[in-house]
């Protein structure tokens, strides 16, 4: 059986709705072994949000003990706590998620990742969903760089995070009548902003194409603000955030900074643009991204 430690004894690795991840350290009897990532609900809510999160972990640890793929974080055990609360532990995926680096890189002012980088990422996070979409018939969800995990100087790319996934039919569809399209808003495709949008596998391509974008702009998509609020307090900035701009631009692809990026950059600007068609079906599948991205590479 496995023995979780209360939450204070355990580094916060970052935290999502409702959820905390953890840092555990595993080494019994002297021996050295991988860590894991710990999910544990926040204890510090009502209980019926509290209730709420824990329904929703039981699910994904669920779904994530039928996963099994090296850019899939991993399942380790869903157990009881030494506090009494439900935990999934999971693979420790690696240091930092998409999203942090992100925005380290932009506090540092260095610009886009490099093209490679981008390339690499949208390999690893393609084989991911051809896995999700092809071989189990899921939909991710909520595809955005904070449900990626990186390792080291991007060693090792899974996607995280399956609690909002939904099964798909035969036609790589989601039929079932109950099943909604959560996702978080800046990444979602036209058809889950509509109410009789039909969600197919092309939602995760679309939120997929915007996590390259957000590599190369180092920004949320279709949260423009101006470049002059570095300066300003938090409130100041979100005087100066356009609402109406903002849902009016939800759904679509949004602009590139084309005087950052050089020739380098074309094939990954290519790739992002026809993923975010706000027609599904210009969109291309997971898996013939993985099989256009794998000729690429045998080409070079």
């Amino acid at each position: 059986s496995v023995t979780i430690p209360a939450s204070p004894f355990m580094q916060k690795l970052g935290s999502g709705t409702g959820v905390n991840v953890y840092l555990m350290k595993r080494s019994p009897r002297g021996l050295s072994r991988s860590p894991w990532a710990v999910k544990k609900i926040v204890s510090k809510q009502k209980s019926s949000q509290q209730s709420i999160y824990q329904e929703r972990l039981n699910e994904e640890a669920k779904i994530l003990k039928n996963l099994q793929h090296p850019n899939i974080v991993g399942y380790r055990a869903f157990t009881e706590a030494s506090d009494g609360s439900m935990c999934l532990a999971m693979e420790y995926g690696g240091e930092k998620s998409l999203n942090n680096l992100i925005d380290l890189r932009s506090e540092n002012r260095l610009g886009p990742f490099p093209a490679a980088t981008i390339f690499k990422v949208a390999l690893h996070m393609a084989r991911g969903l051809k896995y999700l979409h092809n071989d189990k018939k899921l939909l991710h969800g909520d595809i955005k760089s904070s449900n990626v995990v990186i390792k080291g100087d991007f060693e090792a790319i899974k996607i995280c995070d399956v609690g909002m996934s939904l099964p798909l039919d035969e036609n790589m569809t989601v039929s079932e009548p109950d099943m909604y399209y959560v996702g978080t808003e800046p990444w979602k495709p036209k058809e889950a902003l509509q109410d009789d949008g039909v969600i197919t596998d092309k939602a995760d391509i679309f939120a997929f194409g915007l996590t390259l974008w957000e590599m190369m702009t180092l920004a949320v998509p279709h949260i423009y603000l101006s470049d002059t609020l570095d300066d300003c307090s938090d409130e100041d900035s979100f005087e100066d955030f356009d609402e109406e701009a903002y849902y009016a631009a939800l759904g679509t692809r949004p602009a590139l900074n084309m005087d950052e990026l050089d020739s380098s950059y074309q094939y990954v600007i290519d790739l992002f643009s026809v993923c975010t068609s706000e027609d599904p079906k210009k969109r291309p599948s997971a898996a013939c991204i993985v099989e256009a991205l794998e000729a690429t590479m045998s080409q070079e």
